[in-house]
């Protein structure tokens, strides 16, 4: 049994805030944001807006394209740190406003920028084992909601958004999940962290980062992963059609496309429309080409995140 992506599917917020915008109220501009981090924009959540109406959104698209039904889902895995509540599970939000009335399982992942990837490894086992037939895979995240909107040097970073694949079961079929590689090393988790949480602040604190050590991470993961997918499969860069890295920084991935040899054409870069979205950049990313996705090819997604995780997919499309 193979996990076919058989539907894509994004929703951002509906203001979007400029570079310029921010500039009005920090002491940033366009040139200083976008030469260092590629970004030009961002959506941000208004108050009718959470995790949870984006990720309906985004479901919705992705069932629409994947031409499926919501009671067609049997599953909903969900990559979020910004859920809606403590409990319950953001991903029973969604399958509470999808209406569906068939058995479903949904619960969260909390990876932070890798939670779509730990979704998708979760979600694509779930199949192989004929636990669960249809699959929706979120990733969603209101990192807004978490920011300190006078420190420029993360505030700038990071936008909402939520974007979503189907996964079907076949048999019989060359398409699909091929390969998902996950990792964790938490002895970097002080790295990339908010101040607050449930059981020590009663509160959800604001994002902090030590950007540099972040940086050189992200490279070095992006890299190993990379080479670990390629070396595990049998495969060249020549064999691989497109590469989704995690979209936290410009330079992170000019640097893993220099470092790879990887030709320009070969990389999605979305990180000037949406900023860094967290758990949503690569399925948002996806959902912005999906009309020429299907039949693609070896799709490769790279992720990295807080706690440091990390890790790399191969999928055929």
């Amino acid at each position: 049994m193979k996990s076919v992506v058989v539907g894509f599917g994004g929703a951002l917020p509906k203001r979007c805030v400029t570079n310029e915008e921010l500039s009005l109220q920090l002491d940033t501009s366009d040139e200083w944001i976008s030469s260092r981090t590629g970004i030009k924009q961002r959506f941000i959540a208004q108050e009718e807006e959470n995790t949870a109406t984006l990720s309906t959104k985004a479901a919705l698209d992705a069932l629409k394209f994947a031409e499926m039904h919501p009671d067609d889902i049997d599953l909903i895995v969900l990559g979020t740190t910004t859920g809606n509540y403590t409990f319950p599970a953001t991903a029973c939000l969604v399958q509470k406003e999808l209406g569906i009335n068939t058995p479903c399982i949904a619960f969260d992942v909390s990876a932070a920028c890798s939670g779509f990837l730990y979704a998708l490894d979760i979600a694509d086992s779930f199949i192989k084992s004929n636990k669960a037939n249809n699959a929706l895979v979120i990733g969603a995240d209101c990192f807004s909601k978490i920011l300190n909107w006078n420190d420029r040097a993360s505030c700038v970073l990071f936008g909402d958004g939520a974007g979503a694949i189907v996964l079907k079961g076949e048999k019989n079929t060359e398409k699909g999940v091929q390969y998902c590689k996950i990792h964790s090393d938490g002895k970097f988790s002080d790295y990339l962290i908010t101040t607050g949480g449930v059981s020590t602040t009663q509160q959800a604190g604001f994002v902090t980062m030590q950007g540099r050590e972040v940086f050189k991470f992200a490279v070095e993961k992006f890299r190993e992963s990379f080479e670990q997918l390629l070396s595990d499969n049998s495969l060249t860069i020549d064999d691989i059609d497109l590469v989704v890295p995690h979209q936290a920084n410009i330079r992170i991935i000019s640097m893993l496309a220099e470092v790879m040899k990887l030709p320009k054409d070969k990389l999605l870069i979305t990180i000037d429309k949406h900023s860094n979205t967290s758990a949503a950049t690569i399925p948002l990313a996806l959902n912005e080409v999906k009309n020429t996705l299907v039949g693609k090819g070896n799709v490769v997604l790279l992720a990295m995140g807080a706690g440091f995780t990390w890790g790399a997919a191969l999928i055929k499309i």
